[in-house]
C-alpha cells in the first residue's frame, strides 16, 4: 500500500514537472513568433507592401489577450487590446529590426506566468542611420483555451546608441 502511494506520489511530482517544462517551452515559441512577426513588418532585402506589414501586426495583436498591453515606453508609446496593438504596430517606427531574445526567465503559476528577456536588435531608423538597441523586456502571460498568450509586455530600454559609436560607456 505504502509502495503504491509513493508511486503514486511520484507520478504525480512528475507530471506536475512536465506540465511546467511545456508551459516554459510553450512560452519560449510565444516569444519566438512574435520576435518573428514584429520583425517581417520591416524590410529586409525588399519593401513591405502595407497589406504584408498590417498582415504581420495583426498576428503580433492576436498574440496578446483580449486585455493584453503593449508597452514599448516613451518613445514607441503604450496599446491596450487588439485593435490598439495593431494599430500600433502597423506603423513601424524602423525602417529594418531583427529582435533578439535572449536570457528567459519565467516563472509559471497555473494559468499565468511572468517572463524577462534581454533583447538585442540591431535596427535601421526611419531617416536610415543604423542604430542598436539593447534592453531588457518584462512580460506577464496568461493560458486562454489551452494557448498561452501575453497579457503584457513593458519594454525597458538599456541603450539605443548609433552602430558607429557602438555601445560603450564613458568611465565614471
Amino acid at each position: 500500500m505504502a509502495k503504491e502511494a509513493d508511486l503514486l506520489a511520484r507520478i504525480e511530482a512528475l507530471e506536475t514537472r512536465l506540465q511546467a517544462v511545456d508551459d516554459i517551452q510553450a512560452i519560449h515559441r510565444l516569444k519566438a513568433r512574435y520576435a518573428h512577426l514584429v520583425d517581417a513588418r520591416t524590410p529586409h532585402r525588399s519593401q513591405r507592401t502595407q497589406q504584408e506589414i498590417d498582415a504581420a501586426a495583426r498576428q503580433v495583436a492576436a498574440l496578446f489577450t483580449e486585455d493584453g498591453v503593449w508597452d514599448g515606453g516613451k518613445t514607441l508609446g503604450i496599446a491596450t487590446g487588439h485593435e490598439e496593438i495593431f494599430e500600433r504596430l502597423r506603423k513601424p517606427t524602423v525602417h529594418f529590426a531583427w529582435h533578439f531574445f535572449v536570457k528567459p526567465h519565467i516563472e509559471v503559476e497555473g494559468d499565468r506566468a511572468k517572463g524577462t528577456w534581454d533583447i538585442l536588435s540591431p535596427c535601421t531608423t526611419a531617416e536610415g542611420r543604423a542604430m542598436w538597441m539593447d534592453g531588457v523586456e518584462h512580460d506577464t502571460y496568461a493560458r486562454r483555451d489551452g494557448a498561452w498568450l501575453h497579457s503584457s509586455m513593458r519594454l525597458e530600454v538599456v541603450f539605443m546608441t548609433p552602430y558607429e559609436r557602438g555601445w560603450g560607456f564613458e568611465p565614471d
